[in-house]
């Protein structure tokens, strides 16, 4: 198992040379996410469901854009929409995990974030399996982070010192942590498959 600095360094090795187009598709899913809260937010009633309609492909494409960074594969802009050709198995996943999550935590808050962190590979693995359903993907994950969640927690915790320097930024410095926390997410998946560094190839 890799520690959480050889972590952090394989996404910094993954993204050198490419942190341009790494910053730049960020910038993208950041624009398109606020153009897609900005309108429902206007739209009395039905907006929340539209919201969630929207997000759940984002969020499948945003994981695995960066996915590919740490396979040394740079992808082109359109990745981070990868999730809407695989629309209704992304939509799925992402209102079972919202669903399981937000039961979780309504009996904790600690449970809840648990159960985040079971779930958190789940998009990696319904990327890499394409004929699998999103529960199949879920249980996975589950099976997957038995003895890793307070590793990935630690390792969310291990950003907060850059989260807390991007602020006086007024944002901007978010653009370079995105792909840099995206990258090291999916390093830390790719660590949990066994995935060498010589062996990280395009799925």
């Amino acid at each position: 198992m890799l520690t959480r600095p050889q972590i952090r360094a394989r996404a910094r090795q993954s993204l050198s040379g490419n942190w341009k187009p790494a910053v730049l598709h960020f910038l993208m899913f950041v624009i398109i996410s606020i153009i897609v809260s900005t309108v429902t937010n206007k739209i009395n009633y039905i907006g929340w469901i539209i919201s969630i309609l929207m997000e759940a492909p984002l969020t499948y494409g945003i994981y695995n854009h960066y996915l590919d960074y740490a396979r040394r594969n740079v992808p082109d802009a359109a990745g981070v929409l990868r999730g809407f050709e695989r629309y209704r198995d992304s939509l799925v996943l992402y209102v079972v995990m919202s669903i399981f999550t937000l039961l979780w935590t309504l009996l904790f808050l600690v449970p809840g974030i648990i159960a985040a962190m079971r779930y958190s590979q789940s998009y990696y693995i319904l990327r890499d399996n394409p004929g699998m359903v999103p529960i199949e993907a879920i249980n996975r994950s589950k099976a997957m982070m038995a003895g890793h969640k307070w590793r990935l927690f630690v390792l969310y915790l291990s950003f907060f010192g850059w989260f807390l320097l991007c602020i006086p930024t007024l944002g901007v410095g978010f653009l370079w942590l995105g792909p840099y926390f995206s990258t090291s997410m999916a390093h830390f998946y790719e660590d949990l498959r066994g995935v060498g560094q010589e062996d990280l190839i395009v799925a």
